[in-house]
């Protein structure tokens, strides 16, 4: 896949008519002819790694219902083919913070359980080994130190479609970002396209299942390309300019205008995607506090603190 085509692919769900799945084995027969189709150009580069980490836009305390993170069936559908398609390992990971242990966090947005039906583990990156890695972008060196399952894996990030608090799109670029120290780097845009030239993804894949633009929208597409050019897509369908966004501008200065190969109406996705606010981190929706609770009462899940107290 050329650096500047995108794939794209539809995700027909029977009786959606907008509103949330709860039904994860629904979700999952709905993406698995989608998640091949996007996924179908890089299969032969993925079967010859070692080792296959997907690096999902997983933090607390928002349910795959708000568009704010990555719905973990579009994880469970990419971990299926890639295990009838190679015979190699195959891991899930997230790291914990200063807020929340990674294994909570998979616990409440429904990958521990998900991911019991296969062979894929998850990992907690930030107990993991690193290792120190430079890069010069635009003439700025910029030390890293990288979680060393993401050096020696074929990486493949999947960003949900939504906007960061800044404005820009949180993308594939800035979600690899957030896995790596970059203290010395002058900016988060520079350790984004820093951090992106040096781990190199096999692919990036733009769950746009559920997307967020100042509320939920049931977009129902996958996407799939370089980092910068899912980014360059998806800042477009977010209503961000390419030129503010400095990782993109500094990436995309002397690449070609992406091309999107598939049948998504894009024009249509685009207006119908609000633009507005993200949703405060400790007092989420109404909605989002609804659909958590419904969830977590199905499937026996803990609800997060911030949902406890009725807010």
């Amino acid at each position: 896949m050329s650096p500047a085509s995108v794939r794209a692919a539809a995700v027909e769900t029977a009786g959606r008519r907008g509103g949330w799945v709860p039904d994860v084995d629904a979700r999952l027969a709905a993406l698995e002819s989608p998640v091949r189709d996007v996924l179908d150009s890089s299969l032969g580069t993925l079967a010859d790694a070692d080792r296959i980490t997907l690096v999902p836009d997983a933090h607390y305390p928002f349910h795959p219902s708000s568009g704010m993170v990555t719905d973990p069936a579009v994880i469970g559908a990419m971990v299926a083919l890639l295990e009838d398609e190679t015979d190699t390992e195959i891991a899930v990971a997230g790291a914990s913070d200063d807020t929340i242990a990674f294994d909570r966090t998979a616990d409440y947005l429904g990958y521990t359980s998900l991911l019991e039906r296969f062979d894929a583990t998850l990992v907690d990156l930030a107990a993991e080994s690193r290792v120190d890695e430079g890069y010069t972008v635009d003439g700025t060196p910029v030390m890293f130190s990288i979680p060393e399952r993401l050096v020696e894996s074929a990486v493949v990030v999947v960003p949900s479609l939504r906007p960061t608090a800044d404005g820009p799109v949180a993308g594939a670029m800035r979600t690899l970002a957030d896995f790596v120290d970059s203290s010395g780097a002058p900016d988060q845009a520079l350790s984004s396209v820093a951090a992106t030239r040096v781990l190199e993804p096999a692919v990036a894949v733009v769950d746009a299942t559920t997307a967020y633009g100042g509320e939920p929208v049931a977009a129902d597409v996958l996407f799939s390309g370089a980092p910068s050019a899912v980014d360059a897509v998806a800042s477009s369908l977010l209503g961000r300019s390419l030129e503010t966004d400095d990782a993109l501008k500094t990436v995309r200065e002397d690449e070609e205008p992406v091309s999107v190969d598939g049948a998504v109406d894009f024009d249509r996705l685009r207006a119908r995607i609000p633009d507005g606010e993200l949703p405060p981190p400790d007092d989420p929706h109404p909605a989002v506090s609804t659909a958590y609770r419904v969830y977590a009462a199905v499937a026996g899940d803990a609800v997060p603190p911030q949902l406890e107290g009725g807010r």
